[in-house]
């Protein structure tokens, strides 16, 4: 087993990743921080978070705090003598006081190539901006939100078919193997951590289901982006005869747009295909949900859900087309 006591806090999927590396390494992790179970889904049904149903199956010691501010959190912190934190994707901001609590610091796994992309959703607005490489860096925190001098980073190539779930998997097993790199370093005493230039930062926002809202208006690759990068939450989606509608994956096309067809109008439609009109090219819409229904792909989504050429999706949900 590895000698740093390690005391771990995530609770998302992303997090996952890591703690099982830390897992697989043999380090020895005296606790794991995560968020208190919740109720979700139509039934409301209270579940845990994908980091404690980890943390059980491994047998480790779990807290889950309300909130990281009151004192019984930072009594329990303190008691273990941590050597190091480790956090990633938690759900809470660590006051100078918890930070300062390890021997060695607190080690924070972010999915973007800092200082580029702080904050909750880089993976989403790193497609939804059409760039065409992201990755994960390493940094010791400090109050700041993703602000910490950085350790480590490692880029990764954006694929064209890459959806936001698809791209959260890959970072998540990049993020993984550079937290290892970063603990031999920090074990070695081989790291120099630099600072980030912060009038190169860029900020991403807390997302929210509204947030998926399509705009037709503009051109047909941004909106493309936009629904991989809002699958598979807050998914993107538009209306139709007042019903919303989800799309969660989308391909530009090279077709003429007919420019007498205003943008969120369905100007082809057979057996299999779906074309949208947008500012500029039409859009192939290749996986939709209709209200109350399933996530189909477009072909048997079709065969049983009629859509007329000429109907125009859009942003309200009180149009009538």
């Amino acid at each position: 087993m590895n000698k740093l006591k390690i005391i771990f806090m995530g609770t998302s999927d992303f997090a996952v990743f890591s703690l099982k590396k830390l897992i697989k390494e043999g380090y020895n992790i005296s606790l794991v921080a995560t968020q208190p179970d919740r109720k979700k889904g139509r039934g409301k049904k209270l579940l845990p978070p994908p980091i404690k149903t980890a943390a059980l199956q491994a047998n480790l010691n779990i807290i889950q705090p309300e909130t990281v501010a009151d004192t019984k959190f930072e009594k329990t912190i303190k008691s273990l003598a941590p050597d190091l934190l480790v956090v990633t994707s938690f759900g809470h901001i660590l006051k100078k006081k918890i930070l300062d609590i390890p021997l060695i610091g607190a080690v924070n796994i972010h999915a973007s190539l800092l200082p580029k992309y702080r904050g909750p959703s880089p993976i989403h607005s790193a497609i939804i901006k059409l760039e065409k490489e992201t990755g994960v860096t390493t940094i010791f925190m400090d109050e700041g939100v993703d602000t910490g001098d950085i350790i480590h980073s490692a880029k990764i190539a954006i694929e064209q078919n890459d959806t936001a779930a698809t791209l959260h998997d890959k970072l998540g097993l990049l993020g993984a193997s550079l937290l290892i790199k970063t603990l031999k370093g920090i074990e070695e005493n081989s790291i120099t951590p630099k600072p980030q230039n912060n009038k190169r930062a860029t900020y991403t926002p807390l997302l929210k289901k509204r947030d998926g809202n399509i705009n037709w208006n503009k051109p047909a690759q941004s909106i493309e982006a936009f629904i991989k990068g809002m699958n598979p939450w807050p998914c993107a989606f538009t209306y139709l005869n007042g019903k919303r509608f989800k799309m969660f994956n989308a391909k530009t096309t090279d077709r003429p747009n007919p420019k007498a067809a205003p943008p969120g109008t369905v100007i082809y439609k057979s057996a299999d295909k779906l074309f949208v009109s947008t500012q500029n090219l039409p859009l192939s819409i290749l996986e939709i949900q209709a209200e109350s229904g399933k996530r189909l792909k477009m072909k048997n989504f079709l065969s049983g859900y009629s859509i007329c050429k000429g109907a125009i999706f859009s942003s309200a949900s009180n149009n009538a087309s």
